[in-house]
């Protein structure tokens, strides 16, 4: 049997059910509640049951209960399989260890960049420039507000993702400044 297919929706499921068993909407709420949802796609309802069924059809998870209360819909409770906690572990120290091959558009529209003309391309850049600042500077307030009250552990991602943004900002500064002093041309 193949392994089970690795995702970060699946993870984010496997982690949720690690702590109790759980209802599919339970687990959508603590993602955003948690505000896990900056990493982790949950804007769909959809995509969670799928990747509910999936974690089912694998052995990872099994149902715990369905409940009906009245005038309302079915409810299954899901819960974590001795494997599913096995694969867990497994995913979240590759995930940790070794760097993913991701398409992100940024890099991708850059490796383009020569079919804007030079103004097009500066005012873009500028534009990005002004949203990077504002992304930074939210990060900052979250994390100033959040180490007030969260142990750093359940911070990290926020903490590298300001390092990210912040390393893209000084790159974009220094491309639109190369784009504006004629140091880059086409």
């Amino acid at each position: 049997m193949s392994s089970p297919r690795r995702s970060v929706l699946a993870m984010a499921v496997l982690s949720m059910l690690s702590e109790e068993p759980m209802h599919a909407y339970r687990m959508q709420q603590l993602i955003k509640e948690r505000h896990k949802d900056e990493v982790v796609n949950v804007a769909q309802r959809n995509s969670v049951y799928q990747t509910i069924e999936r974690l089912l059809r694998d052995g990872l998870i099994e149902v715990a209960a369905t409940e009906r209360a009245e005038n309302r819909p079915e409810r299954t409770t899901y819960r974590l399989t001795a494997p599913g906690a096995t694969t867990l572990t497994r995913w979240l120290r590759e995930m940790v260890a070794e760097p993913a091959r991701e398409f992100p558009e940024f890099p991708a529209a850059l490796a383009f960049l020569p079919s804007l003309d030079s103004g097009d391309a500066l005012d873009a850049l500028r534009t990005r420039i002004a949203s990077l600042e504002r992304q930074l500077a939210g990060l900052d307030a979250g994390l100033a507000e959040s180490g007030t009250v969260l142990p750093r552990l359940f911070l990290v991602e926020d903490e590298y993702r300001r390092a990210v943004v912040a390393a893209e900002l000084d790159y974009v500064r220094s491309l639109a400044d190369d784009v504006a002093g004629g140091d880059l041309r086409w």
